[in-house]
């Protein structure tokens, strides 16, 4: 009996490492934030004012105005933004909070060099009386040969 307990203790433990990502929950609330970052991109406001957002280099910026500043300093400027069709995920939690996460297209200069690149992002929003506020933001350059990207 000891033996069943713990093979059926040992199967549940096992079984929550797979738990699926939860994708359908909160469907109006989800069609809100996908067309917010459909409408979006980095010369876009999306934050309200309050924003972290992590730069590639870790660097920090506490507020839109901040991030702003540091593209200038770098000499970065957007050209381009894409999101890659069907590499959206989207989950809601509570019907005012969302973590998004996609891959995005980017095409800036540097210091007058043109360069396009893939771009997974993370992003957090917080809905409040005014719509959805992004309110954290990072980006990482993917690595194709290891993590290649389809479109759907």
């Amino acid at each position: 009996m000891r033996r069943l307990i713990i093979f059926f203790l040992f199967c549940a433990l096992a079984t929550a490492g797979f738990a699926q990502i939860d994708t359908s929950s909160y469907p109006v609330q989800r069609r809100e934030v996908l067309d917010l970052l459909r409408r979006g991109g980095p010369a876009k406001e999306k934050s309200c004012g309050d924003l972290i957002a992590v730069g590639p280099k870790g660097d920090i910026s506490f507020s839109r105005k901040e991030w702003v500043e540091v593209q200038a300093r770098e000499k970065l400027v957007f050209k381009s933004f894409r999101i890659v069709p069907g590499t959206e995920i989207v989950r809601v939690y509570d019907s005012t909070c969302a973590v998004v996460n996609f891959v995005a297209e980017v095409g800036l200069t540097v210091a007058g060099k043109d360069i396009s690149l893939k771009v997974r992002r993370l992003e957090v929003y917080h809905k409040n009386a005014g719509g959805w506020c992004m309110v954290a933001g990072q980006g990482t350059e993917v690595d194709e040969k290891m993590f290649p990207v389809k479109e759907y």
